[in-house]
């Protein structure tokens, strides 16, 4: 099967969002972009220098004139199926990100993330188009389950100290009986959603459980984005506030592998389950405080780091099993973390 040649990309403007639309646009597809620009409003920490909708606006304005920009919110149902209307794929995207910010303001992270998730579904639904959908979802959906696994502290990391998760976290982890979230919640919500339209046969749809994404055109904040927050704050030379010990680990994936893998759903989705753990996998893992001996390894900075508490919903190790999307969708990862770190660092040097 081939590329869908007419793609929506909600969020488009965001981090992974803008990443689709260039993916699809370099593939010769009419492609829209639909984002209401809030990202920023909605991080606490972020400033205007790391306003990612503005820059990503511009970028995509400048290199793909052809992709048509809409100013718009997924909460609005009834534009929204006009939008979604003659498409044959959609790269769902849009979405509250912030754990902290879903603490703060809960209503408001539930109609964007499962009342706006919903939405999308329905207008895909209705459409004659019959579009495709794939959804961001996150590893958050799976809660403090993760923290129920045992670990075992090494000098810079911890790991899984139970050899039934040594390829990683499947997606037959339980969601139930933990803590969550506002934002595990709502994201695990729409997850769900996504999946029950897709085994109703309504929409052919797939949920992407996300572990870390980075790449070129990420401003991170310690909110969000902590591998462009840490990469950034090393190349300005401002102080870094660690949560924790910084021996958490995560896998880590760059964001066009990503985009790989939804094309490899989307391209071909007949047949194939509706849920996905995506990410580096096991062969592209680290800790905090790892990734600061890389940044320094690569650019001879390093900048000043303070500790702080453990932050709610943190994970001690999450590592995502990659093997349902290796198995189904003919995919794995193709950048590896340190090559994945000097194309930042090249990209921030020169953008």
């Amino acid at each position: 099967m081939s590329s869908p040649e007419t793609v929506l990309v909600t969020g488009g403007v965001g981090f992974v969002g803008s990443h689709a639309v260039e993916y699809y646009a370099e593939q010769g597809a009419e492609v829209t972009a639909l984002d209401n620009l809030s990202r920023i409003d909605t991080l606490e920490t972020a400033d205007e220098s790391r306003n990612t909708a503005a820059y990503n606006w511009n970028y995509i304005s400048e290199n793909y004139p052809q992709v048509e920009l809409i100013e718009g919110d997924i909460r609005d149902q009834e534009h929204l199926e006009e939008v979604v209307e003659g498409h044959d794929a959609i790269v769902h995207t849009a979405g509250q990100v912030a754990v902290t910010a879903s603490i703060q303001e809960p209503r408001t992270d539930f109609e964007v993330n499962a009342l706006g998730t919903f939405n999308v579904l329905e207008a895909a639904r209705k459409a004659d188009s019959d579009p495709a959908v794939v959804l961001a979802s996150t590893n958050k959906v799976y809660g403090d389950n993760v923290n129920e696994i045992p670990v075992r502290e090494q000098k810079t990391r911890y790991q899984y100290d139970d050899p039934e998760y040594e390829n990683g976290i499947p997606e037959s982890l339980s969601i139930d009986d933990c803590e969550h979230t506002p934002y595990g919640t709502s994201k695990l919500s729409a997850d769900l959603y996504v999946q029950d339209y897709a085994d109703r046969d309504e929409v052919d749809a797939a949920a992407f459980r996300m572990s870390c994404i980075y790449g070129a055109r990420q401003f991170g904040n310690e909110d969000q984005g902590w591998v462009a927050h840490f990469a950034i704050s090393t190349l300005r030379d401002e102080p870094l506030t660690i949560f924790g010990d910084g021996k958490q680990v995560r896998d880590v994936l760059y964001v066009k592998d990503l985009i790989r893998a939804y094309d490899a759903f989307l391209s071909n989705p007949d047949g194939k389950p509706a849920v996905y753990n995506i990410g580096g996998g096991t062969e592209n893992t680290t800790s905090l405080v790892e990734f600061l001996d890389m940044l320094e390894d690569q650019t001879g900075a390093r900048t000043d780091v303070s500790f702080d508490d453990w932050r709610e919903g943190d994970q001690k190790v999450y590592v995502s099993d990659i093997s349902r999307a290796r198995n189904e969708l003919d995919w794995e990862p193709q950048v590896d973390f340190e090559t994945g770190i000097r194309r930042f660092v090249d990209w921030y040097a020169n953008r």
